[in-house]
């Protein structure tokens, strides 16, 4: 038995409906085929990778988890890469159990692989389970740090060895069909901000991977190559692991990071991320007739979603005031760095990250200083800013919360009781931190929030659970993904969850 769950690294759902009748391949099969909930979220304020990814399989919120941001996710100087460039990681700041830790308390002959060209997208959907997870380093190779094992196994050094990202130096990612398909322009003016495919200006079709195979392994990740080089580490994996083909029910986690990439660098209503839409679409297709190939149908099951959104350029979606929709906090947030400085306290010990602004309170008792005066000036400072929509302090949203107020739930949703965060910071609905001109996520709002949630596949009939195909159009959360799961197998979660069962995803 093998449960395959795919998370598309920032897919939003309307991609789906605005090219559906192009999506011929596994994307449209899982559509049209699956239990699709059109009004899915990511329950929390801070959608980042980290904390998406987090979610998927864990049935809890950032808050329960532990992961609140990217910076604070999976890096871990304990743990270095095992061969391959790149940042050592674990889940070490992983807090409680994944679907996979369910299923191996069932029967302990489950097992899962996890690949993803991110570490923490392949570390975090399995918390602190030691199984097979791999990740891309920026050699060329796919890896693994030593929290997992000491060694490579022969599968993956053997994959490793065809060098496929340097196989494609010197080659064009161009349109998978005729201009005449895409509705949107080949380039706008934005797409020319930001230094893409290896460093160069290259807004139109077609994109060049650079010549050299070195150059080639590093920008590899950002063209649509990427994911199937995924895909084919993850088929490889299913074969030589023989998942799914014993008694117990194993699990297979992949996750796909190039529309995120394209996302960020040509933003989700360009030419590009419709052509990546569409080639995924195509590698998905090829990928489920190779998971489906020698194994009963009725025993695999398929699950996606997106670990995030995204939101629009300013400069796309509102070019007169796009200027204005860019909120630079930096100058505030310096200024009250350094009249703290002066009084003996660090600039780590008052920090804005990601909206939220972390304080070190033990820190500011040693230098005799109000921290809640201190607060409650950058507050006022802050407020002031252009584009921003509320700022909050966490305790009064805490006390207060209720489900009618989505972007207060979401940040309580986000943050652990034991993190120091006084304060959180809510832009309005499609302005964006900084100058930088490449298409942004992170905030509590919808853009960035809603997700794809399907199931499909008739599987472990036994339980009584075969999959429903059909819309469903009620709230639901990625935490109510795993414990669906859970249901579909016939596993209990062994700690509380945030999430329940989506009971409308089966027959």
């Amino acid at each position: 038995m093998l449960v395959v769950f795919i998370t598309v690294d920032q897919m939003r759902p309307d991609y789906f409906t605005r090219w559906t009748s192009q999506l011929t391949g596994g994307l449209g099969r899982l559509y049209r085929g699956g239990a699709v909930f059109t009004n899915g979220f990511q329950d929390h304020a801070v959608t980042e990778t980290a904390p998406g990814h987090a979610s998927t399989l864990s049935g809890r919120f950032p808050a329960s988890t532990g992961i609140v941001m990217n910076n604070a996710g999976v890096l871990d100087s304990a743990a270095p890469l095992i061969g391959g460039h790149g940042l050592p990681a674990s889940p070490r700041r992983f807090r409680g159990t994944t679907l996979i830790d369910w299923m191996r308390s069932a029967d302990a002959r489950s097992r899962a692989l996890s690949v993803s060209r991110k570490d923490r997208a392949a570390i975090l959907p399995l918390g602190r389970a030691k199984q097979s997870v791999f990740w891309y380093a920026f050699d060329g190779r796919f890896t693994t740090s030593t929290y997992y094992a000491d060694t490579l196994p022969a599968w993956v050094r053997r994959f490793n060895a065809r060098r496929i990202p340097q196989s494609w130096a010197g080659k064009q990612w161009t349109t998978l069909l005729p201009a005449s398909a895409y509705a949107e322009p080949d380039t706008v003016q934005v797409e020319s901000g930001a230094p893409i495919m290896g460093g160069r200006h290259e807004p139109a079709f077609p994109h060049q991977i650079p010549s050299n195979p070195d150059s080639a392994a590093k920008y590899f990740p950002e063209f649509p190559m990427m994911d199937q080089a995924t895909l084919d580490l993850a088929l490889r994996g299913l074969r030589e692991m023989r998942l799914g083909r014993g008694p117990q029910t194993d699990l297979l986690a992949v996750s796909l990071s190039t529309t995120d990439a394209v996302g960020h660098r040509f933003g989700p209503d360009s030419r590009e991320i419709h052509d990546q839409i569409l080639r995924l679409d195509r590698m998905l297709g090829v990928f489920l007739d190779s998971v489906y190939a020698g194994r009963d149908a009725s025993r695999v099951i398929v699950a996606l979603t997106a670990d995030h959104g995204a939101t629009s350029f300013p400069e796309v979606a509102n070019p007169a005031e796009a200027a204005s929709w860019h909120v630079v906090s930096e100058p505030v947030v310096r200024r009250a760095q350094a009249g703290l400085a002066a009084r003996g306290l660090d600039t780590a010990a008052f920090s804005l990250q990601d909206g939220m602004l972390f304080v070190d309170h033990a820190a500011f008792s040693r230098a005799g200083v109000n921290a809640d005066s201190a607060v409650d000036a950058l507050a006022g400072e802050v407020r002031a800013l252009t584009g921003v929509q509320r700022v909050d302090r966490l305790a009064d949203l805490r006390r207060a919360a209720n489900d009618a107020d989505t972007i207060g739930r979401r940040w309580v949703h986000m943050i652990p009781r034991d993190v120091p965060v006084d304060l959180v910071v809510t832009l309005l609905p499609g302005r964006v931190w900084g100058r930088r001109l490449y298409a942004q996520h992170g905030s509590p709002h919808d853009d960035d929030a809603h997700v794809p949630i399907l199931f499909y596949g008739s599987a472990f009939r036994f339980y009584g659970s075969a999959f429903r195909p059909g819309r469903h159009d009620g709230f639901v959360r990625v935490a109510d993904i795993a414990p669906t799961l859970a249901r579909a197998i016939g596993v209990a979660p062994t700690e509380p969850l945030d999430g329940h069962v989506l009971e409308d995803a089966f027959r």
